[in-house]
């Protein structure tokens, strides 16, 4: 407090980098390019809701020569009662790919013991890590946070639609990028739709609309409501199992309360 008052060029430093920081959120960032991230879909891991499905992805990405590669994949995910959850991701493949497309990496929670378990099929291992706190919601599997009274921000409520005996509600959001940051010379608006569903607790239906990428689509489907086999949550037998916890302090080594202070 005694710089502040004794400096006052750092605080006018200081209130004009903040000042433009809070404005510099108001702002959508500059284009990067053609990066397509198709996430999936984030299992939460709620007790009292079991569930297997597949998930299906389909990318329509638009090439800067002006041509659309198709892509496609199947997932699957899966949630016992206790809230355990498996969640998978598979590569994308052509559209005209015949069988089970390659395992990129799966994921066991359990939120009882926090014990996180990640598989590489590439080396067969089987991480297991206690988390600190439940995993985050990976980048746009989600509706992301909207700043308020944003002028390049939209989002709108669309009402309720059924699938598979059960109701949807859906959001959209639009990202409006002015012509001059766009890289295109015109105008552009990023949308995203996202279709909730109460009673699995997950969105079943998500788009992503960008006119200068594509479009992708992620929608749940065959969803199966009883509680899935154990299997589906057992390390395979052929993974080895690391255990990723930093290791724990001898004794000696605790952290101790400190003494109270003398008087």
């Amino acid at each position: 407090m005694s710089c502040f008052r004794s400096c006052p060029a750092v605080f006018s430093f200081l209130f004009a980098t903040l000042f433009f920081a809070q404005n510099q959120q108001q702002m959508p960032r500059d284009y990067r390019g053609v990066e397509t991230n198709v996430p999936g879909i984030f299992v939460t891991p709620v007790p009292n809701a079991p569930f297997s499905a597949t998930v299906d992805i389909l990318s329509h990405e638009t090439l800067p020569d002006g041509t659309v590669n198709t892509r496609t994949t199947t997932a699957h995910v899966a949630r016992a009662s206790s809230g355990r959850i498996y969640n998978e991701r598979r590569q994308l493949v052509p559209a005209s790919f015949k069988g089970e497309p390659q395992l990129l990496s799966a994921l066991v929670y359990d939120p009882s013991s926090r014990l996180s378990i990640f598989y590489n099929p590439y080396e067969h291992l089987a991480r297991e890590r206690n988390l600190p706190r439940p995993p985050a919601a990976p980048a746009n599997s989600v509706p992301a946070f909207t700043p308020p009274n944003n002028p390049y921000f939209k989002q709108e409520d669309i009402g309720t639609q059924p699938l598979d005996g059960l109701t949807l509600t859906g959001i959209r959001k639009t990202h409006i990028i002015p012509a001059a940051m766009s890289g295109t010379g015109k105008e552009i608006a990023i949308v995203d739709e996202y279709w909730y569903s109460s009673d699995l607790s997950i969105y079943m239906i998500i788009k992503h609309n960008d006119p200068r990428t594509g479009e992708q689509l992620v929608a749940v489907s065959n969803v199966e409501r009883h509680e899935p086999a154990a299997s589906v949550f057992a390390i395979p037998a052929n993974y080895k199992i690391v255990d990723e916890n930093p290791p724990e302090l001898p004794a000696t080594q605790q952290p101790t309360e400190a003494a109270p202070a003398q008087r």
